[in-house]
C-alpha cells in the first residue's frame, strides 16, 4: 500500500483520479495489513503531513493516517511513542524546524487518534514539560497559537501546580513580545485570532485553577510598568483583560496602588501603557480598568501621575475616536480624562483642534451608531467649555458645528463635573513651566496662571497694552531700586522682550498682592488693580517728600532732570506722580438744598469710575422726573473680601426681582454710555437719606450732582456686576450685556469756584425732559459754555467669565496702538465725534491674552463675546483720551511731553536681566528636547498650566464688582450695598 500511494503522489494522474486511488487505500486499512506495511504507511503519512508540498498531500497525509491509525491501533502506539514526540518538539523532523507549526498540528492530530491508549499519558507527561520550555523560549504568534489550542483539546498536556503557575507567567511575558507586520486586513484578522487563542487559553487555566491568575496578574503588571528604554510591550495584552473577573477590579488596584514598593515612574509607565490597550480590537472592559486605575491613583493623591500621563495620552485616546470598533470605549476613557483634569484647561486644549473634523465625520459617516455616539460626544464637549469657560478664540468654532445638537442643561453639568473631579483642591498644585517651545503668531508673550492668578495677569496685560504708560515706565531709570514700580519696570521689559512663550510673574505677585488676599485663591482684579495703582502712587508720593526734605545741593538741571526722572517725576508735571498724569481725573461732587437752593461742592480725585446698574426698569421708564432721578442707584453691591460693605441710604426700595440679573425690559440695549450717563445723572436725596443743610438747619430734600472736571490720560471703567441678595444672603452676578463702543464722549465741566449757601451762584444741569425717559441713564446736556466732551478710545477690556463673584475667569481684550494710531489719535476732526467703526480696524490691531495664550482677534469679537457666551462678560474698560481740536490737555500726558512716539531703548540692568533669562530658556529647551528624545521617565511631575479657569469653592473670590475697598486716591465708586 505505502508503494502505491508514493506511486500515486508522483504521478500525473488527474486529482479526481487520485481522491479514487485514496480511497481504496482507505477501504483497504480494514483488511489485514502486516506491520511492516502499517509502519511503512504511517512513516508516509507523517512526511506528508509535516513535509507536503500543498494542502492535497497533507489531505492525503491525514486520511490515510486517520483511517490506519483506527484499524491498527497497537501498531500506531508503537510508532507515535513519547521519544518520537520528544524528538519532534526538540530536534523538529528533517529539514522541519522544532517551532515550526506543523508539528504542532501534527502531534494534536495524534493524539485525537491516540486517545483512548494508555501509553497516552506518557505523551501527556513529555508535552506538559516541553510546553514550558517552548514558552519560555517565546514563539511567535502562529505557533503560540497552535499549542495554546491543542492545550485546550487536550488540558492533560497543561503543567500542574508550580509549573503551571510558571507557564502562564511566562506565557504572558510571551503575549508581551508579539508584534503584528501585517500590511493586509486578512492578515490583521488572523494575528488578532491567533492572540484570542491564546488569550483563551490563559482564561481556562485560569477557571481551573484560580491560584494561577494573581500571579499573572503580577506578571502583567511586571511587564508594563518596566522602565526599560529597550523594551516595548505589546498591545496585545489587552486581550488578557477582558477575562479577568470585572469583580477583582476594585480589589486589585487598591492593592496596586497603595504598594510602597511601586515606584512612580513604574506606575506612570503602567498607566500609559494601559491606556495603549484601548487601540486593541474586541478586547471587553480595557476602558473600565483604565478608568479603575485613574480612579484609585487620585485616591492615593498620586496627581502628579494623572497630570503627566493625561496630557501625554489625551491625543491619543482622542485618535481612537475615529475606529468604530475602539471607538466606544475610548470615548469613556477620554470622558474620564478630561472630567476630571480640572485644575487647568490644558489637556481639554490638547484635543481641542480636533474637535469639529470628528463631529463633522460623525455626521456624515452613515454609520448606524455614529449618531448616539456623536450625541454622547458633544455633551462631553459642552461639559468641557462650561468647565472651562473664558477661551472664545479656541471654542467658537466647535459651537457653530454642533449647533444643531442637543446642549445639555448646566445642573447636569455641573453634576457631572462633581462626580469627576480628582480633588475638592483643584488648584492645590505647584506651577510649572509651560510645554509650548515658542510666542504665538502675536509676538506677545503671555503670563503663566500661577493658581488663581488669573485676576493679576488680566490686569498686568491691560497695563502694558496702555502704550503711554508702558513706555514711561520703561524710560524710567529706576537702576538700583527695589521699588514696585521697578518690579513693574522688570515686568513689562519680560513681556517685551523675552523668548518665553509665557513669563512666570512670581516675584511681582509676591510684591503687588494686596496683604488681605489669601494666596493661591480667586480674587477681584479691579480691587487688585486700585490697590496697584494706589501703591505706585504712595510709592512715588513718598520718594518726592524724602527729595523735598533733602538740603539744597548746587548741581546742573541735567542732574536734576535725571534724579527727578528716577522717581518719576518730570519736570513739566512737578508734584504729580506717575499714576496722576496717566489715570488720574477729577469729580466735583455738588448737593443743592431743594428748599434754599444752597450749594455745596466738594472736589475728589479718581483713578476709576464704578458704575452701577440700574436697580430697575422704572428708572428708564418714569416720566414724571425734569432732570432728577428719585430712584437709588445703588444695588445690594460691596466688598466680599476685605473692606466694609458701605451703602448710601436711600428711601426707596429695591424690588426683589432687580437684585439678582437687574432684568431690563427696554427693547435698546444697554451701553457703557448708558452707564457713564446713570454715573453722572442727578440724583435725589430724601426721607432716609435726605440731607443735612447747614443754612436750614435741618434735614431737607435736596438734588446731588456729579461732574467731571478733569479726565484722565486713561479712563478706567468698572461695571459693577456683582450685587449682594439681601434676601438670600448670597452674592449674585449681573449678567446683563452691554454694548462696548470703540469711542466714547464724556462731559468735562470747566471748573468754577462755588459760593456756599449762595443760590444765584448755582449752575444747574439742564436735563431735556424729552429724552428723560429713553436711556436707563438719562442723558446730560450741559451748556457749552460749562462743559467740553473728551473723546475717549478704547484700549483694553477685562473680562470675567462665570455666574458668581466667587469663581470664574479673567481674560482681556487689548488693542494694538502703534505710532501710526497715536497721530491719528490727535487729529480726529468730526465735531459730532463719530465713534471709528470696527471695519476700519486692522484685522490684527485686537489681540486676546488669556493667561499663557495670546491670540489674534478682532473688535467685533470683544462686541459679540456676551451674545455668544452669555456667562462671559465686560468688566473693566479703559480707553485713551483723544483730543478734539482746540482742546487744552489739562496737563495731562501730552502736556508733559509723555505720549512717546517709539518704544524706549532697555536700560542696562534690564537688558541683562533679560539676556540672561533668555538663555536659560534655551537651556531648558535643549534639556527638554534630550529628555523626550530618551523617553526618560521622571517621579516627579510638574503641574503645567497653560490659563486656567480657576474655579474655586465658594469664598475664593475677592470684593466683587470692585464695590468697596477703594484706594488711596479716593476712587468714586457707586457703593452698592
Amino acid at each position: 500500500m505505502d508503494k502505491i500511494l508514493e506511486g500515486l503522489i508522483s504521478s500525473d494522474h488527474s486529482v479526481p483520479v487520485k481522491k479514487a486511488i485514496v480511497k481504496k487505500v482507505v477501504e483497504a486499512a480494514e483488511k489485514d495489513v502486516t506491520e511492516e506495511q502499517c509502519q511503512a504507511l504511517f512513516v508516509l503519512t507523517t512526511r506528508l503531513l509535516l513535509l507536503g508540498e500543498d494542502a492535497f498531500q497533507k489531505q492525503i497525509g491525514f486520511q490515510v493516517l486517520e483511517a490506519y491509525a483506527r484499524y491498527h491501533r497497537p501498531e500506531f502506539e508503537q510508532f507515535f511513542t513519547k521519544d518520537f514526540v520528544l524528538s519532534l518538539l526538540q530536534q523538529g523532523y528533517e529539514q522541519l524546524d522544532r517551532k515550526d507549526p506543523a508539528i504542532i498540528d501534527y502531534i494534536h492530530c495524534c493524539l485525537r487518534l491516540l486517545i483512548s491508549c494508555p501509553s497516552v499519558l506518557e505523551i501527556f507527561s513529555v508535552i506538559q514539560v516541553e510546553v514550558l520550555r517552548m514558552v519560555c523560549e517565546r514563539p511567535d504568534p502562529a505557533l503560540c497559537a497552535r499549542f495554546s489550542t491543542l492545550l485546550s483539546d487536550f488540558v492533560q498536556c497543561i503543567p500542574r501546580e508550580k509549573s503551571g503557575v510558571l507557564f502562564c507567567q511566562q506565557l504572558v511575558r510571551t503575549i508581551s513580545y508579539f508584534q503584528c507586520f501585517a500590511s493586509q486586513e486578512r492578515e490583521l484578522r488572523e494575528y488578532v485570532g491567533q492572540v484570542t487563542k491564546v488569550s483563551t487559553l490563559l482564561q481556562n487555566i485560569w477557571k481551573a485553577d484560580p491560584t494561577t491568575l494573581l500571579p499573572s496578574l503580577q506578571e502583567v503588571f511586571s511587564i508594563i510598568s518596566s522602565t526599560d528604554p529597550s523594551f516595548d510591550p505589546s498591545i496585545a495584552l489587552a486581550s488578557l483583560v477582558q477575562h479577568i473577573p470585572v469583580q477583582m477590579i476594585t480589589v486589585l488596584i487598591k492593592s496596586l496602588t497603595t504598594d510602597q514598593n511601586v515606584r512612580d515612574a513604574s506606575m506612570t509607565k503602567a498607566l500609559c501603557r494601559m491606556i495603549d490597550w484601548l487601540s486593541w480590537p474586541l478586547a471587553q472592559h480595557v476602558d473600565s480598568w483604565v478608568i479603575a486605575l485613574l480612579k484609585g491613583l487620585a485616591v492615593v493623591q498620586k496627581f502628579t501621575i494623572l497630570i503627566d500621563v493625561t496630557l501625554l495620552k489625551i491625543e491619543l485616546v482622542f485618535s481612537r475616536l475615529w475606529y468604530p470598533i475602539v471607538r466606544q470605549g475610548a470615548l469613556n476613557v477620554l470622558s474620564h480624562m478630561l472630567l476630571s483634569f480640572q485644575h487647568s484647561p490644558e489637556a481639554f486644549h490638547l484635543v481641542v483642534p480636533h474637535v469639529v473634523h470628528l463631529a463633522q465625520s460623525l455626521k456624515t459617516d452613515g454609520l448606524p451608531n455614529s449618531k448616539a455616539f456623536l450625541l454622547q460626544f458633544t455633551e462631553l464637549i459642552h461639559c468641557m467649555m462650561y468647565q472651562y469657560s473664558g477661551f472664545p478664540d479656541l471654542y467658537d468654532h466647535i459651537l457653530e458645528a454642533i449647533k444643531d445638537l442637543p446642549k445639555p442643561v448646566e445642573e447636569k453639568i455641573k453634576l457631572v463635573l462633581n462626580q469627576s473631579a480628582w480633588t475638592s483642591q483643584s488648584n492645590s498644585f505647584a506651577s510649572g513651566l509651560l510645554r509650548h517651545a515658542g510666542k504665538s503668531e502675536t509676538g506677545k508673550t503671555g503670563l503663566i496662571n500661577l493658581g488663581n492668578t488669573c485676576f493679576m495677569n488680566s490686569i498686568i496685560q491691560t497695563l502694558f497694552m496702555a502704550t503711554d504708560f508702558r513706555r514711561h515706565v520703561l524710560s524710567l531709570n529706576l537702576n538700583g531700586s527695589n521699588t514696585l514700580m521697578k518690579k513693574l519696570q522688570l515686568l513689562f521689559a519680560f513681556l517685551a522682550h523675552t523668548q518665553r512663550a509665557a513669563y512666570a510673574p512670581r516675584n511681582f505677585l509676591e510684591a503687588s498682592r494686596p496683604p488681605w488676599f489669601n494666596n493661591g485663591s480667586q480674587q477681584d482684579c479691579s480691587e487688585y488693580l486700585r490697590f496697584l495703582l494706589d501703591r505706585l502712587h504712595e510709592e512715588e508720593k513718598t520718594l518726592q517728600l524724602l527729595e523735598s526734605t533733602k538740603p539744597n545741593v548746587d548741581t546742573s538741571s541735567k542732574e536734576q532732570e535725571s534724579h527727578s526722572s528716577e522717581i518719576g517725576i518730570k519736570p513739566e508735571g512737578e508734584g504729580t506722580t506717575l499714576i496722576e498724569r496717566t489715570f488720574g481725573g477729577k469729580l466735583i461732587t455738588g448737593i443743592r438744598c431743594m428748599q434754599c437752593n444752597c450749594v455745596s461742592e466738594k472736589e475728589e480725585p479718581f483713578t476709576d469710575l464704578s458704575l452701577a446698574f440700574c436697580p430697575s426698569t422704572t428708572s428708564r421708564d418714569s416720566p414724571g422726573t425734569q432732570g432728577t432721578s428719585e430712584m437709588p442707584k445703588t444695588l445690594c453691591q460691596g466688598s466680599v473680601n476685605g473692606g466694609s460693605e458701605v451703602s448710601e441710604t436711600s428711601s426707596a426700595k429695591v424690588p426683589p426681582t432687580s437684585v439678582q440679573f437687574a432684568p431690563v425690559t427696554n427693547d435698546s440695549p444697554l451701553s457703557v454710555p448708558d452707564l457713564v450717563n446713570y454715573f453722572l445723572a442727578p440724583e435725589i436725596l430724601d426721607e432716609d437719606n435726605a440731607y443735612f443743610c447747614e443754612k436750614c438747619v435741618s434735614l431737607q430734600r435736596a438734588e446731588r450732582t456729579m461732574k467731571v472736571v478733569s479726565a484722565p490720560e486713561y479712563l478706567i471703567l468698572t461695571l459693577l456686576r456683582f450685587s449682594y441678595d439681601a434676601k438670600c444672603h448670597v452674592r449674585r452676578k449681573i449678567l446683563e450685556n452691554v454694548t462696548i463702543p470703540p469711542l466714547i464722549r464724556l462731559p468735562v465741566h470747566n471748573v468754577s469756584t462755588p459760593v456756599q449757601c449762595s443760590p444765584t451762584s448755582f449752575s444747574s444741569v439742564q436735563v431735556d425732559p424729552a429724552e428723560s425717559s429713553e436711556n436707563l441713564a438719562k442723558k446730560l446736556k450741559p451748556s457749552q459754555r460749562d462743559e467740553e466732551e473728551e473723546e475717549e478710545e478704547k484700549v483694553s477690556v477685562v473680562m470675567h467669565s462665570g455666574i458668581s463673584s466667587e469663581s470664574g475667569h479673567y481674560y482681556s481684550y487689548g488693542r494694538n496702538i502703534n505710532v501710526e494710531d497715536s497721530c491719528s489719535a490727535l487729529s480726529l476732526s468730526s465735531e459730532q465725534g463719530s465713534a471709528l467703526a470696527p471695519s476700519s480696524q486692522e484685522a490684527k490691531d485686537w489681540l486676546l491674552f488669556n493667561d499663557s495664550r495670546v491670540t489674534f482677534t478682532s473688535f467685533q469679537s470683544v462686541q459679540n463675546i456676551t451674545n455668544r457666551f452669555p456667562k462671559d462678560t465686560a468688566y473693566v474698560l479703559m480707553y485713551r483720551r483723544q483730543e478734539l481740536p482746540g482742546q487744552s490737555t489739562n496737563g495731562g500726558l501730552l502736556a508733559n511731553g509723555m505720549r512717546q512716539s517709539t518704544e524706549p531703548p532697555l536700560q542696562k540692568e534690564l537688558l541683562d536681566a533679560i539676556i540672561k533669562d533668555n538663555k536659560l530658556y534655551l537651556q531648558e529647551q535643549e534639556l527638554n528636547a534630550r529628555t523626550q528624545a530618551l523617553q526618560a521617565s521622571s517621579s516627579s511631575c510638574s503641574f503645567k498650566p497653560n490659563g486656567s479657569d480657576d474655579n474655586n469653592p465658594p469664598g475664593s473670590c475677592g470684593p466683587s464688582g470692585g464695590g468697596g475697598g477703594g484706594g488711596g486716591l479716593n476712587t468714586i465708586s457707586r457703593l452698592v450695598f
